[in-house]
């Protein structure tokens, strides 16, 4: 799976933001990349308070994107090219230019109030209950010339839906089928963990020993009563009725943004979501008994629940890997070295756009900074900005090949060596060996089952044979900083994240902070 974040993809017509004719013009790279399905990030018609987070209308492209017709011609060509296209879906909330929200604000006695979560507030004019936004402050605003508060887990512009109300499902229903029909092959679900919130509202529990966090109070709350309610995985048994009603493979992936794998484990199934991302390995650090003891507990608690696990690095909301890892020519390296050992599991390794090419976190400077969380926090968070920065596809500043106009955000210092084109014509360049490395996993565990047999090795070390359809590929990798030995009865290296690989007399040679593939 790779994930395109559309605002920063490619832009084709000159306003500096990435939009639909500008993902069809490169689907091309895409499929010679080796990749099977695209996901990409919501451009349905919003105020763009969240970059299109914030939905008014589930059923248009936003005109800065392109139109239907646009979004039509490019899931052609993508689904010609053998790419399969999984678009986002946001059912937790609406923006607030929604017609549904418009109404609820503007005639107290409209029944469109009940689609949204509306109270009074507590004596002294004070919030409903202690709630916090994600992006700061409380989770609870008073509505213009009104004496109620709407709830809103993000932000004001960003309402939630009150999924208590049938007619929000019956509406959610009919915008999946609205897709369907046009041959979307799945969806990514925003806040999957969200939708129904306690029944009473009740205040959240105060996190033990935790105080204010980066001038917010989320995260020394407790989200007992706001995210992960039981009512929300019917949604999920629902949806996934429509799914099977459609010929072919469809597919959902919920964004299940909850560290702990067992409570994601419920997510899944047979009758409820194909997949859920894996937060608790997408957060471990550089260390063999972080990423095993996160690859372990994912393998065994998808496998069941019945569904494939799924392996993420990063994304449009986390800072890119290269940079956690270490950053520069190491965090690089390391991040090959721990993408070598994801594409070796079974399950959906999951792509973000400019991993191929080694990118890192760019310091976008603050008057350039766009994010909701940067605005509302008042600048006590750094925001997601840093990893949103467009795809340079060419060393020619100043579009560097994705924009003629000004980019929404800044490109990366490096943009002028650190690009698609230059990349492709290098062979030892972070592209060429993404490209070889998808090649040979679709080659070497084409139709392979997801058995895996653990081997014991030091603490630096991290070991597994998988079985495939040509015979048993040894993995390995390891996460110190010396080089490390083991004894294997392989000998032939298939691949490495790092060159100086060797496997002769029964004893294999990791250099350090190394992945490989023997056979």
């Amino acid at each position: 799976m790779y994930q395109v974040y559309i605002r920063s993809f490619m832009d084709s017509d000159g306003d500096g933001v990435g939009d639909m004719v500008g993902i069809r013009q490169r689907l091309p790279y895409l499929a010679d990349l080796g990749v099977d399905a695209v996901w990409i990030t919501p451009f349905y018609r919003s105020p763009m308070a969240d970059h299109g987070y914030d939905v008014a209308d589930y059923r248009e492209v936003d005109p800065l994107f392109g139109g239907l017709d646009d979004f039509d011609r490019m899931l052609e060509e993508a689904h010609r090219l053998g790419l399969r296209v999984i678009v986002d879906i946001v059912p937790n909330h609406t923006s607030s230019e929604h017609d549904w929200f418009q109404e609820a604000i503007s005639d107290p006695g409209s029944m469109m109030r009940d689609r949204f979560i509306f109270r009074d507030g507590r004596p002294g004019g004070q919030p409903p209950n202690n709630w916090t936004s994600v992006f700061g402050g409380p989770a609870w605003t008073r509505e213009p010339n009104g004496s109620q508060y709407y709830l809103h887990l993000f932000a004001p512009e960003q309402p939630d839906l009150n999924w208590r109300n049938p007619v929000v499902n019956e509406e959610f229903a009919s915008i999946l089928r609205f897709w369907l029909d046009r041959g979307v092959d799945g969806f990514r679900i925003d806040v999957a963990h969200g939708l129904f919130k306690d029944a009473e509202l009740r205040d959240n529990p105060v996190r033990d020993g935790l105080t204010v966090v980066a001038g917010t109070q989320y995260h020394s709350l407790e989200e007992k009563h706001s995210w992960d309610q039981p009512e929300v995985l019917e949604v999920y048994r629902d949806w996934r009725r429509h799914l099977d009603e459609y010929p072919g493979e469809r597919m959902m992936v919920g964004e299940v943004f909850l560290f702990d794998q067992r409570r994601v484990a419920r997510y899944v199934g047979p009758e409820r979501l194909h997949q859920a991302f894996n937060f608790a390995f997408a957060g471990s650090r550089f260390r063999a008994d972080h990423l095993q003891y996160n690859v372990v507990e994912g393998l065994r608690l998808m496998g069941e629940a019945g569904a494939p696990p799924t392996w993420v690095l990063s994304n449009h909301d986390l800072t890119r890997h290269a940079t956690r890892f270490g950053g520069g020519a190491r965090g690089r390296a390391r991040g090959r070295a721990v993408t070598l050992m994801v594409m070796a599991l079974p399950g959906s390794p999951y792509i973000y756009q400019g991993e191929e090419i080694g990118a890192e976190q760019v310091d976008v400077p603050p008057e350039r900074r766009q994010d909701p969380i940067f605005a509302r926090s008042e600048g006590a968070v750094v925001g997601r900005d840093g990893c949103r920065t467009p795809m340079p596809w060419s060393p020619e500043a100043p579009g560097f090949g994705f924009t003629t106009g000004k980019p929404w955000l800044p490109f990366a210092p490096d943009a002028a060596t650190r690009n698609i084109s230059r990349q492709l014509a290098d062979p030892a360049s972070q592209l060429n060996w993404y490209r070889r490395v998808l090649r040979l996993r679709r080659e070497t565990f084409a139709g392979a089952q997801g058995e895996l047999a653990w081997l014991d090795g030091d603490r630096h070390l991290i070991a597994f044979r998988r079985r495939a359809p040509g015979g048993e590929v040894l993995c390995a990798l390891n996460t110190s900083r010396q080089a490390r030995r083991m004894t294997v009865r392989e000998t032939r290296v298939l691949v490495s994240s790092k060159p100086g690989v060797e496997a002769a007399g029964g004893t294999l040679t990791l250099p350090p902070e190394t992945c490989a593939w023997l056979s």
